[in-house]
């Protein structure tokens, strides 16, 4: 026995190669007409569609929902308040460190020294503003 007299037990059938000439006739096998029947055919997909449909509209589209959190560094409202002793929104909106009917959150971050005697009210403190605030004899509400 030599190696090219050697078949195997599975018959291999050899694919169907469809709209070649041949026996088939016009359509080879594919029916008539529609984007199946056509040579180099690609079905798009249907989430293409949705988006070419889709109006085109110009600028940036998904609004803001709150505003962004603003953030203060207790060096920024030493500098600025400091003969006030109470600070809370309206103290800092009248020191124009936050903009003028601002509804958005508020925090207060550690970087600088806390003036003496100072307490927070209605502000978000971080935990390194919190320990530089009690230390100088401020207290947080």
């Amino acid at each position: 026995m030599k190696l090219h007299e050697l078949k195997s037990k599975k018959q291999i059938k050899p694919k169907k190669r469809v709209g070649r000439g041949g026996k088939r006739g016009t359509t080879s096998g594919r029916g008539t007409k529609g984007q199946k029947s056509r040579s180099g055919r690609r079905i798009r997909k249907s989430e293409r569609d949705l988006i070419l449909r889709l109006p085109k509209k110009r600028g940036f589209r998904n609004k803001i929902k709150s505003p962004k959190p603003i953030t203060l560094n207790l060096e920024k409202i030493s500098a600025k308040l400091k003969d006030v002793k109470v600070v809370d929104r309206a103290t800092l909106e009248q020191f124009n460190l936050i903009p003028s009917g601002y509804r958005g959150v508020i925090k207060v971050l550690g970087n600088g020294n806390a003036t003496p005697g100072s307490s927070f009210k209605g502000i978000k403190i971080s935990e390194s503003a919190k320990m530089k605030i009690e230390k100088a004899g401020g207290h947080i509400s």
